[in-house]
């Protein structure tokens, strides 16, 4: 069971700060380990098996 005002909020996030600046810090924080999980991804080399695969569908 729920109150009126428990209902009201159903599905907000609380503030992580008065002003809503940690709420921006952690998103800077997610795009910057986004960015960082992308260029890792981006630097793997490509292993020899793929590569003979994609030479077999050219």
């Amino acid at each position: 069971m729920h109150s009126a005002d428990q209902d009201k909020n159903m599905g907000q996030h609380p503030p992580s700060e008065k002003n809503g600046e940690g709420k921006h810090r952690d998103d800077r924080d997610v795009g910057d380990a986004l960015r960082k999980a992308y260029d890792d991804t981006v630097g793997e080399a490509i292993p020899d098996s793929m590569l003979d695969l994609l030479k077999k569908l050219s």
